[in-house]
């Protein structure tokens, strides 16, 4: 069920030739897919990616995206245990191990999800996930454009939104600027579902990290397709707004609970779980 594939798209044809890669700036997928080992990322992700090492090292090119990724690992099994059986990832990012669908599929084979994300590499990837597993799908839309998801044709094929929907955004608001409205955005997304869903997320914070190593991250995510912000934790408190969070709490991603997972360990975000009433 993994996409356990190497490159599909080289930096030469750019996979398919109607999407615009946009390969002459970097972007937040490709280089996140750099930053865990992954190989679907062109030479200008890999500047950039040079850029925020120099600046901070393996803090923000291993241990924040790992644990971003443990919590939302354990977060979707804590979901799918729940009896939550279907999950909307916006935000997604290039396939690595360890996915939603196939942490979520090992609770319940009949999970259902959809993937979303406005780079279109990542369209291209998970064209050899839709040959083999039914129940996972793939599209591309951006989350500044909720109907643009929520009223996907493919989108609603898997999900029924009268039916609880897990609504995964882990690592995708910081990329999201004051202007563009994230905390009306969420609550659009969360106002497409019933009761009985839930918010994931999880953010940046100035709340933790030196004041330099925050300017430091953001200036090396000027040129890319999406700047980065961090938040305090105040304003991603807000983005629970109406929702029942799950104990315990909004904490730093590696204290949602805690497995033997390995998670690195940092002061750089705030992550958590909530339910609508």
């Amino acid at each position: 069920m993994g996409w356990n594939f190497k490159s599909a798209v080289s930096e030469s044809d750019g996979g398919d030739p109607g999407a615009d890669l946009r390969t002459d700036r970097p972007t937040p997928a490709r280089m996140y897919d750099f930053f865990l080992g992954g190989k679907d990322n062109f030479e200008v992700d890999r500047t950039a990616a040079a850029a925020v090492d120099t600046a901070l090292g393996k803090t923000m090119t291993f241990d924040i995206v790992w644990e971003n990724r443990r919590f939302l690992q354990r977060a979707t099994r804590w979901l799918a245990n729940a009896g939550i059986d279907q999950f909307l990832d916006i935000g997604t990012g290039l396939p690595t191990q360890g996915n939603v669908h196939e942490i979520a599929q090992q609770v319940n084979p009949d999970a259902r999800v959809v993937y979303v994300d406005n780079d279109p590499i990542v369209l291209a990837h998970g064209r050899a996930l839709l040959a083999t597993n039914k129940t996972t799908t793939i599209i591309t839309a951006d989350a500044r454009e909720p109907r643009s998801i929520l009223d996907h044709p493919d989108a609603g094929a898997l999900i029924d939104f009268s039916r609880p929907v897990a609504v995964l955004s882990v690592a995708l608001f910081h990329f999201i600027q004051d202007g563009e409205r994230p905390r009306e955005l969420l609550a659009e997304f969360m106002s497409a579902v019933p009761a009985g869903s839930f918010l994931t997320l999880s953010h940046l914070t100035t709340d933790g990290p030196p004041a330099e190593g925050v300017a430091r991250t953001e200036a090396a995510y000027e040129n890319a397709t999406s700047p980065i912000i961090f938040r305090p934790r105040a304003a991603i408190e807000g983005f629970f707004s109406g929702l029942d969070l799950v104990e315990p709490g909004i904490v730093r991603p590696w204290q949602w609970n805690p497995g033997d997972d390995d998670s690195p360990r940092t002061d750089w975000l705030f992550a958590g779980v909530a339910r609508k009433p």
